[in-house]
C-alpha cells in the first residue's frame, strides 16, 4: 500500500483480512512451544523468517534445542524438511547435486542434492569450509541452483536456517561477510533460566524424549500469507526510521555518535529492505495491518548485528556489534 491509496478503511479492512490468516501462525508458535521451552524469541523469529521469506543464522553453544526448533517447525508447518549436518570434509556437491555418467546411456545425469527441499536446516554452518558455505550463496539469494549447465528452481517456500556455534569454539571457520549479510536476520540464543530448565529436566528426561508438534498450517497458506504481509502498510515517518537505523551504521557522526573508529563497513541496502521485512512480518503475527515503531525496534538488533563489521580498535575494547547496534538505536528518534 502506498500512502497516496491508503486509508483508515483500508487499513482496517487488512486488518481484519490479516486477523484470520495468522492465526495458524500464532497456533503454529504454540505447537512449537509444546516441545522447546524457554526459547520464544527463536521460536517467534523462525516466523517471521518464513513470511518475510528470509534465512536465519542461529548461534549458540550446543545443547540449547536449536536443531529441534528447527525440526518442529517442519513438523509444524507439514512441509518438505532437510537436516544437513556440516562437517570439515563436506563437498559443495553433497550439498547441491552434481552430474552422474550413466554407462548405458552414455550420458551425463542431474543427481539433485538435500538443497532441493522447503526448510534447509544447515546444522553447525561454521565447522564447514568456505567452499561448501558459499555453494549455499546462489540458492540463498537466487532461490536457484546450476549443476552443469542448466538451472534449477527450489520450491517455494524456500528457507535456510543455519545453526552455529559460537566462533571461538574449536573447530570453527567464520562465514564470509558475504553469506553473512544473505540472512536475514542473526537470532543468538542463551540458555534458559532455573525454572525453564525444570521444565525441560521434566519434560525431556526420558530414553526417548516427546517430539509431539502438529502439523497446523502448510505451505500454500504461507505463500497466501506472504502476499499479506507485502500488503501491510508502512508509514512514511517509519520507513525514515528504518532508513537512518541503517545509514547510521554506516554515517554515525550525523546522528551524534563517535563510533566512526568502531565500525569498518556498516549495513548495507539488503538491511533496509529486511527490516522492512521483518517488521511487517512482526506486524502481521500481531494482527495489524499496518507497521508501528515498535515493530522495528524489535526486530532492529536481529537484522543489523551480523551486518555491523567491527574494526580492530572495537576488538580490542571488547565492544561487540551488538553494543554499536544498541547506541544507534538509543540515539536515533523514534516516530
Amino acid at each position: 500500500m502506498t500512502s497516496a491509496t491508503v486509508t483508515h478503511e483500508n487499513i482496517e479492512a487488512l486488518a481484519q483480512q490479516i486477523k484470520a490468516h495468522s492465526k495458524p501462525f500464532r497456533q503454529l508458535i504454540a505447537e512449537v512451544g509444546n516441545t522447546i521451552v524457554g526459547q520464544e524469541v527463536l521460536i517467534h523469529r523462525m516466523l517471521v523468517g518464513l513470511l518475510g521469506n528470509g534465512h536465519l543464522l542461529i548461534e549458540g553453544v550446543p545443547g540449547l534445542a536449536k536443531t529441534t526448533a528447527v525440526s518442529c517447525l517442519a513438523r509444524g508447518v507439514q512441509t518438505g524438511f532437510q537436516r544437513l549436518q556440516f562437517t570439515p570434509d563436506l563437498l559443495p556437491a553433497d550439498l547441491i547435486g552434481t552430474l552422474i555418467y550413466r554407462p548405458q546411456d552414455q550420458k551425463f545425469v542431474v543427481q539433485k542434492g538435500p538443497i532441493f527441499s522447503n526448510i534447509i536446516l544447515a546444522d553447525e554452518i561454521n565447522r564447514a569450509p568456505a567452499k561448501v558455505q558459499s555453494a549455499l550463496l546462489e540458492a540463498m539469494q537466487e532461490r536457484q541452483v546450476t549443476i552443469g549447465s542448466h538451472t534449477y528452481p527450489l520450491d517455494e517456500p524456500f528457507l535456510v536456517m543455519a545453526t552455529q556455534n559460537p566462533v571461538e569454539q574449536e573447530g570453527t571457520y567464520p562465514l564470509p561477510e558475504a553469506q553473512m549479510d544473505r540472512f536475514m536476520l542473526k537470532v543468538v540464543v542463551d540458555y534458559p533460566n532455573r525454572d525453564q530448565e525444570l521444565v525441560i529436566l521434566d519434560r525431556m528426561s526420558s530414553t526417548r524424549p516427546k517430539i509431539d508438534t502438529k502439523a497446523v498450517t502448510s505451505p500454500e497458506q504461507i505463500v497466501a500469507a506472504r502476499s499479506l504481509v507485502d500488503k501491510i502498510y508502512v508509514d512514511r515517518k517509519v520507513q525514515e526510521y528504518i532508513v537512518d537505523l541503517v545509514i547510521a551504521t554506516r554515517e554515525p557522526k550525523a546522528y551524534g555518535l563517535e563510533l566512526d573508529e568502531f565500525i569498518q563497513y556498516g549495513a548495507s541496502p539488503r538491511a533496509t529492505i529486511n527490516l522492512t521485512l521483518a517488521a511487517k512480518a512482526n506486524a502481521f503475527l500481531h494482527g495489524r495491518g499496518h507497521v508501528l515503531p515498535t515493530d522495528v525496534k524489535e526486530m532492529a538488533l536481529d537484522v543489523l548485528r551480523h551486518r555491523v563489521i567491527l574494526t580492530y580498535e572495537a576488538e580490542a575494547e571488547e565492544k561487540t556489534s551488538e553494543d554499536i547496534v544498541r547506541a544507534i538505536m538509543d540515539a536515533v528518534p523514534v516516530p
